[in-house]
C-alpha cells in the first residue's frame, strides 16, 4: 500500500514541479487571485444552495424580455433551445457553483436549466451515479424530451460519465460536459481515506472499470482542464482517455479548479457545443470545431478567433491567440 502511494507521488512529482512554475509565472498569479475572489463569493453564497435540494428546475421558454442572442437561438433550433441542462456539482458541494453558469447559459438562450444538490457521505460514485439516473428519468417525464445534456464540475463529472458509461445513461445524455473531472484520478486522493475519495485515486477500481470497452456509446464528451488546477494532480488527468468514446478536449490555461464555471471562455464553448449539435451529435454549424479536435483557451475571460496549433496532430488540435 505505501509503496503504491510512493509510485503514485514518485509519478506525479514533476508535473507537480511543472504546476509550481505555472503558479508563480504572470498568468499563473492572475489566476489564483480570480480563483481566490471566487472561492470567497462562492463560500459566500454556498447557505443559499443548500436551501433547495434535489432538482432545482429553471423553465423559460417565452420571448418575452429576451435579448436578441436568446431569441436566435430559440428560433434558430427550438429542440436546443429547449433540451434541459442539468449541472451536477462536484464532492464537498451544491448547485451553488453553477451560478454563473447557470446564467450565462440562460443569457444565450436555453430556457431548462436544471441544477440537482447531492450528498456524499456514505455514498459513492457507483451510489451517485444511480441516483443521477432516476433523477434524469425524472427530468425527462417532466420535460417531455428523450435525451438531455449534463454538465459536470469535479467529481461531478465522473458520477455523470459512470452513469452515462456503465449504467445506459448514453441512451439519456446527449452530450456531456465536464470540468475539471478527475477522468483518471488524481494523486491528492490518497491522502483521504474515505471509500468515495479512495475511489478518484488513479488506478482504482472505478478508474480500471471505466476504462473498460463501452462499444456505441451514443454520448459525447466536451471537456475542460486546466494546467493550474489544484485538485486534480497531474492536470492532464483531467482528460478523459478511451478508445470507444468520442472526446473534445479543452485545455483552459492558468485557471483554478473552481474557476473553470465561471470562465467566460468556457460558458461560450459549452453555449456554442450544445447549440450546434444535431441528433447524432455532430457539429452542424460553419466554423465550429469538430467534436473529436482538442482546443486551447487561453487565461482571459473571452474567446477569440481559432488558429491550428502547427505542433499538434491534423485534426487534433486548434489553439486560441493568448
Amino acid at each position: 500500500m505505501l509503496g503504491r502511494i510512493a509510485g503514485a507521488w514518485s509519478g506525479a512529482r514533476g508535473t507537480v514541479r511543472a504546476g509550481m512554475r505555472s503558479v508563480v509565472s504572470p498568468t499563473g498569479l492572475r489566476g489564483a487571485l480570480v480563483e481566490a475572489v471566487w472561492v470567497g463569493a462562492h463560500v459566500a453564497t454556498y447557505p443559499l444552495g443548500l436551501v433547495r435540494d434535489g432538482l432545482r428546475n429553471e423553465l423559460r421558454l417565452g420571448m418575452d424580455g429576451m435579448d436578441p442572442v436568446q431569441r436566435g437561438l430559440l428560433i434558430g433550433d427550438v429542440e436546443a433551445a429547449g433540451t434541459p441542462i442539468l449541472l451536477v456539482h462536484g464532492i464537498v458541494d451544491n448547485h451553488s457553483v453553477f451560478t454563473v453558469l447557470r446564467r450565462g447559459l440562460r443569457r444565450r438562450g436555453f430556457g431548462r436549466v436544471t441544477s440537482v444538490n447531492y450528498g456524499w457521505v456514505g455514498e459513492d460514485v457507483r451510489s451517485l451515479a444511480a441516483r443521477l439516473a432516476q433523477q434524469v428519468e425524472a427530468l425527462c417525464d417532466e420535460s417531455g424530451y428523450e435525451r438531455i445534456h449534463i454538465v459536470g464540475h469535479s467529481m461531478g463529472g465522473l458520477v455523470a460519465r459512470y452513469y452515462v458509461q456503465r449504467l445506459g445513461g448514453d441512451a439519456r445524455v446527449h452530450t456531456l460536459v465536464t470540468m475539471g473531472t478527475p477522468h483518471q484520478g488524481t494523486v491528492w486522493a490518497h491522502g483521504v481515506p474515505h471509500r468515495l475519495v479512495r475511489q478518484l485515486r488513479p488506478g482504482s477500481d472505478l478508474i480500471t472499470e471505466l476504462a473498460e470497452p463501452a462499444p456505441g456509446c451514443r454520448t459525447r464528451f466536451l471537456c475542460f482542464w486546466s494546467d493550474l488546477d489544484q485538485v486534480i494532480v497531474p492536470q492532464r488527468n483531467a482528460r478523459p482517455v478511451h478508445p470507444d468514446l468520442r472526446v473534445h478536449s479543452v485545455l483552459v490555461r492558468g485557471v483554478g479548479h473552481l474557476s473553470l464555471p465561471i470562465h467566460g471562455g468556457v460558458v461560450h464553448q459549452i453555449s456554442v457545443t450544445l447549440a450546434h449539435l444535431d441528433t447524432h451529435g455532430d457539429t452542424v454549424a460553419p466554423g465550429v470545431t469538430s467534436i473529436t479536435s482538442e482546443d486551447e483557451l487561453p487565461a482571459g475571460r473571452g474567446a477569440g478567433p481559432r488558429r491550428r496549433n502547427p505542433r499538434s496532430r491534423a485534426g487534433n488540435g486548434v489553439v486560441l491567440p493568448r
